[in-house]
Order: C-alpha cells, then sequence, then structure tokens
C-alpha cells in the first residue's frame, strides 16, 4: 500500500511537471510570435534595402554586363585585381586606413583620459574638439583649401622659417598627409566622447581598492580600465574603419575625379567606373572590398572576445 501510494505521488508530479511544461511551451510561443511580430518590420527593411541588392550586385558582378546578362565566373573579379588603378586605389585606401584609423582611436583615447580628470577649460576644450561635428562638409573643405592651397595660410607660415612654400599639398606626394590630418580633425571629437562614457562606466569600487593596494596610475589603466574599455575600442576602431573608407567625400570635393596619385582611393575607382557606367567592374570591387571589411570587423570582435573573456572574474 505504502509503495502504491508513493507511486502515486510520483505520477502526479509528474504530470504537474508536464503541465507546466505545456503551460511554459505555450507562454513562449505566444512571445516568440509576439517578438517575430515586431521584428517583422525590421527584417523586411534590411532585406528590401541591404540584403537584396548585395545580391543583386554579386550577380552584376559575374556578369559580361548587365543588358547581355552572359555568365562569365570570376573575370571582372580577375580584371579588377590586374587593373593597376585598382591597385593604386588599394594601397593608397589600406595605408591610409592603417595610418589613420589607429591615430584616431589612441589620441581619441588619450585626450579622453586627460579630460576624466579635473582639468582647467574642460567643458571648452571638449566642445572645441566636437566643433567639426557641427560643421558642413562643404565648409570643411573650403577651410582645408585655404589652409593647404599654393598660396595658402600653411605655406604663408613655413615662408617665415625658410622654407619653399609654394607647394599645392593636394597635388603632390604629401596630400595623403593632408587627409590624415583631416580625418582626425574630424573624427577624434566623437570617438573621445564615447571612451569619456565608458570610462564613467569603470567601477570606481575596483579602482580604489587597487589605490589602496598602491597601484599607480598607470598600472590602474593597464590592469582596470582598459580591461573595460575593451568594447568601446574595438567599436570606435570599427566605426573609425568603416569612416575611412568614406574619406572619398572630402578628397571629392576638393580634388575632383581624378585626384593626384597619392589621394586616388577606393571610392574614386568605383565612382568612376559607376560614370563610366562598367557596373561589372564595379560590382565586382565593391564585392571584394566588403569581404575585406566583414573580414577585418571578424577579427576585431575576435580579438574583444579574446581580452574581455576574463572580465566578470
Amino acid at each position: 500500500m505504502m509503495m502504491a501510494g508513493s507511486n502515486v505521488k510520483k505520477a502526479e508530479k509528474i504530470s504537474d511537471k508536464k503541465i507546466k511544461r505545456q503551460k511554459l511551451s505555450k507562454h513562449q510561443k505566444r512571445t516568440r510570435w509576439g517578438s517575430a511580430a515586431f521584428l517583422i518590420p525590421s527584417v523586411a527593411g534590411c532585406a528590401l534595402f541591404f540584403f537584396v541588392p548585395y545580391l543583386v550586385v554579386i550577380y552584376y558582378s559575374v556578369l559580361d554586363n548587365p543588358i547581355g546578362k552572359h555568365f562569365v565566373g570570376f573575370d571582372n573579379y580577375i580584371s579588377v585585381v590586374s587593373n593597376s588603378a585598382f591597385r593604386r586605389a588599394v594601397t593608397n585606401t589600406g595605408l591610409f586606413s592603417a595610418v589613420a584609423v589607429p591615430l584616431a582611436v589612441l589620441l581619441s583615447l588619450l585626450l579622453a583620459l586627460l579630460l576624466d580628470n579635473k582639468i582647467p577649460f574642460r567643458t571648452q576644450f571638449r566642445s572645441f574638439l566636437l566643433s567639426p561635428m557641427m560643421v558642413p562638409v562643404a565648409s570643411i573643405v573650403l577651410i582645408w583649401q585655404v589652409l593647404f592651397d599654393q598660396n595658402g595660410a600653411f605655406n604663408v607660415f613655413i615662408r617665415h622659417f625658410g622654407f619653399a612654400g609654394n607647394i599645392d599639398w593636394m597635388k603632390s606626394n604629401y596630400g595623403i598627409v593632408v587627409v590624415v590630418f583631416l580625418f582626425l580633425w574630424k573624427n577624434i571629437g566623437y570617438n573621445m566622447i564615447l571612451f569619456m562614457a565608458a570610462l564613467s562606466s569603470v567601477p570606481q569600487d575596483i579602482i580604489e581598492v587597487a589605490r589602496l593596494e598602491s597601484a599607480g596610475r598607470v598600472k590602474i589603466f593597464f590592469m582596470i580600465k582598459l580591461r573595460y574599455l575593451v568594447s568601446t575600442i574595438v567599436f570606435v576602431t570599427i566605426m573609425s574603419l568603416i569612416n575611412s573608407f568614406k574619406i572619398f567625400r572630402e578628397i571629392y570635393l576638393l580634388t575632383n575625379d581624378y585626384p593626384f596619385e597619392s589621394v586616388y582611393m577606393l571610392q574614386h575607382f568605383m565612382n568612376n567606373k559607376f560614370k563610366n557606367l562598367d557596373y561589372q567592374m564595379l560590382s565586382a570591387a565593391a564585392v571584394i572590398m566588403s569581404i575585406v571589411m566583414v573580414i577585418l570587423i571578424v577579427l576585431l570582435f575576435k580579438a574583444e572576445e579574446h581580452f574581455s573573456k576574463d572580465l566578470d572574474g
């Protein structure tokens, strides 16, 4: 009798668990359907304006032309890679990104650390660094033309020190240096604000404990703050990398379609192909560029995962 009673209790418990699971599963289903209903407009928008056009670009990249529509496989990619203008554009864009992006991340982080302390004129200095974000692109280009034209203010300045100040900087091999300064001037303020927000979220109790254990500022930064800044560093790097590929707009306004060789970027190549209605070459170059961007972003996320895996501990 006792064994029968215990079996009945076990059966009742099992049935109760099944009922709870059924109720939970119904609730979960309703929640999932509700979430899907909210996600459908966003997914449809992304598919319509991002995924479908990208598939069209891939489709055009394997055709001889959009009218004939003859499949040519990887011939367009081979033609793009063997094109001397494309190789020059890739070299210039890669060199520019390799120099400008690390400088933008490092300088903005140093400025954020500086402004994180209570220094005089902190608010004014922060506003000054953010001012380029409020200036229209056309005005930025006008400022740079006034500064670095052959008769610009910079040439007038260096003449006072005995240098031959008669260089049209954007039409020389130094043009890439001018573009790097333009990129930094425009983007450092925004990156600095992101780093300042990340620094404010670092737990102060951990820093206080480190100070009680006689840890200096340098050790606190590298052992504590830097660990909490990893995700922000990756985000700022990705945004700076994307912005470095968009510097074409400023260069185009300064130098038009065919600039000096040192500032001929990848988007110049694609823009000129678009004007010549060479869609298959344009599409192949765009696909190659997107693949490289995806690989770089994946590597950055892997680095973030590696360096921040023990943050909770």
